[in-house]
């Protein structure tokens, strides 16, 4: 039998991305609302009471409102806002870095952020086996497709094809920053510079190190071979390879993707280095992960309806 699901704010970026996941899949049967009763209160309430999995796909004192409509104690929620990633009583869902079973036994999950996601898949690991510091003042360089800013985002930048970079979160109070903090184990907040460019999908989540500087820090070739030792039961995290031209590129014509690719590179002298995540800022970094957590709760291997190129 099917397990439902309801998708709270499905008419937005992310939840349209999560629908086409599940669509045509028969281990899961939709929770459609018509445009006429997507935003009745009485409407959502029914469907959050009686789906089997709900996941939110709205502004973040929207999806408080929507948990507060629940009432029962077997709807299951994942949340792709900001609102629970720091919260007592949520998982966070990354299964590479809570665990498989963590996920899998869970009520509530909080989705995580699309750059918390490529900053703490290199840096998480690391800080948790000794090779990196946890009180080092961590710096996170990020670029991203305007897609992840949603509807209102997309019109400006496709309505005025002038934009060529943007670059925001300039007084240092990013939302993400209390999530990095606390996944990542650090004692201080890093210092988050993201941008926006003009491509609709991809991101790329660069860390540099000076690790001549730093205390205790392990050689970029010993990160190397711990992050490919973490992750390699992981079938949606891959370490990349050394590009032969020297460059990593962001491609409009690249496919959507719900993979994570993983790089680190050094210095001959290994006194610098630079950890960098490639991800689609709309798959690993949003509707991709949410349908992972959705697989691994419903008991369901977890890679089943993603995209697995990159």
């Amino acid at each position: 039998m099917a397990q439902t699901v309801f998708i709270d704010g499905a008419a937005g970026t992310t939840g349209l991305e999560i629908a086409d996941r599940l669509s045509g899949r028969s281990e899961f049967e939709l929770v459609i609302l018509d445009d006429t009763k997507r935003k009745d209160p009485e409407a959502r309430r029914e469907a959050l009471n009686t789906s089997d999995f709900t996941i939110l796909c709205l502004p973040d004192d929207a999806a408080r409102e929507a948990v507060a409509m629940i009432e029962n104690d077997k709807t299951r929620v994942i949340d792709a806002s900001t609102a629970h990633r720091v919260a007592g009583g949520w998982t966070y869902g990354f299964p590479e870095l809570v665990g498989q079973q963590a996920v899998a036994s869970a009520k509530r999950v909080a989705n995580p952020g699309c750059y918390p996601t490529g900053f703490l898949s290199l840096v998480a690991p690391l800080v948790r086996e000794g090779l990196l510091p946890e009180d080092w003042p961590y710096t996170v360089n990020a670029v991203s497709g305007y897609s992840g800013g949603g509807k209102t985002m997309i019109e400006r930048f496709e309505m005025d094809r002038d934009i060529a970079f943007r670059t925001y979160g300039l007084t240092q109070n990013h939302k993400h920053l209390p999530e990095m903090q606390r996944h990542g184990g650090l004692t201080h907040a890093p210092v988050f510079a993201p941008s926006v460019i003009p491509a609709f999908r991809g991101m790329l989540v660069e860390v540099p190190l000076p690790l001549e500087a730093m205390r205790a820090a392990a050689t970029p070739e010993a990160m190397r071979q711990a992050l490919t030792a973490f992750y390699a039961d992981c079938p949606l995290v891959k370490m990349g390879t050394t590009p032969e031209n020297g460059e990593l590129l962001m491609r409009n014509s690249h496919a959507a993707s719900d993979m994570l690719e993983l790089h680190i590179f050094s210095d001959e002298t290994g006194s610098q280095a630079r950890l960098v995540a490639l991800l689609d800022n709309l798959g690993k970094g949003a509707s991709g992960a949410a349908v992972q957590s959705l697989n691994i709760m419903a008991g369901i291997e977890e890679t089943v309806g993603l995209r697995l190129t990159a």
